[in-house]
């Protein structure tokens, strides 16, 4: 069963290192959240690691970069796992083909073209038009506003020609300051919902912990799975992610399901037990925010 804790000191010390998820717990996709960077701050200065581990399809400089405009402090974490990450070294040995139509907006999104210097021998990705494409790859709708259902048209096109989606971001929504946006993990429901193969990388699916645990290892390596404990918003990607891997969390009530959850400062029991039940879901503990 479920406990619900009043702040992550209560049950930090039984961890050395944290899997922690960004937007909802850490930031909101505007402005940092100030207890959890405090709190993440304090976990490190007790001896945790701490390693984002996000579904952005940005590499991890380039969420380095958004955490600093955010106001989240390096001191706050010791690495960052992308799902971008993940995908980018799919992509770049072949798991879509070497030409590809891309989703997403360019200007946000161009670094996940950058070349990776980890593949010895890369393919050679070059962006074309649906109707040239091999393959697609989706950091995410062209607008974030709009229903996933607008791409149909090509959706049939593509899974008539067996292209196959490569996902850089499997999260279905987020919630940017007030507005709620669609992510890339819809657009791959979608294309599987129709029929389509899409390729996912980031949370739940397992590349993206064993990238993490990679990033863990080289920061403090030899730390067991029973040791790390997994902070998330989502159900879906967060908590059921470190189900698989058999990893603790800590569900944050406040983000993606505050309403579901009647969360203001903590979620509601009974309404959180229904949640999770409804959902299939079985997190360790729960909070209302981190802190």
């Amino acid at each position: 069963m479920t406990q619900i804790i009043s702040a992550l000191s209560e049950v930090s010390d039984r961890y050395q290192a944290l899997f922690v998820d960004l937007w909802g717990c850490v930031h909101n996709g505007i402005n940092a959240f100030p207890d959890a960077v405090s709190a993440l701050q304090a976990y490190r200065q007790r001896g945790g690691v701490v390693v984002l581990v996000t579904n952005s399809p940005k590499p991890r400089a380039g969420v380095a970069t958004q955490l600093e405009q955010f106001g989240v402090p390096k001191d706050a974490y010791d690495t960052i796992a992308t799902s971008g990450d993940s995908a980018r070294a799919a992509m770049y040995t072949g798991a879509v083909g070497e030409k590809v139509y891309f989703m997403g907006e360019w200007r946000r999104d161009e670094d996940f073209f950058k070349p990776l210097d980890v593949i010895d021998t890369p393919v050679n990705i070059t962006r074309v038009p649906l109707a040239e494409a091999e393959g697609i790859v989706c950091c995410g709708p062209f607008d974030p506003m709009a229903d996933p259902a607008v791409n149909r048209a090509d959706f049939l096109y593509a899974k008539q020609k067996g292209l196959k989606l490569l996902c850089a971001n499997p999260d279905i929504v987020v919630d940017r300051g007030e507005s709620r946006e669609w992510c890339a993990g819809a657009l791959a429901q979608l294309y599987s919902e129709m029929g389509g193969t899409s390729l996912y990388f980031g949370k739940p699916h397992p590349p993206i912990y064993d990238l993490a645990r990679r990033r863990l290892a080289a920061v403090t390596p030899n730390i067991a799975d029973s040791a790390i404990l997994a902070v998330g918003d989502g159900v879906l990607t967060d908590i059921a992610g470190a189900m698989g891997e058999d990893i603790d969390s800590l569900f944050i009530s406040g983000g993606l399901a505050a309403v579901e959850t009647k969360t203001a400062h903590q979620p509601d029991p009974s309404a959180l037990s229904d949640y999770l039940s409804t959902e299939k879901s079985n997190p360790t503990f729960a909070i209302g925010q981190l802190r």
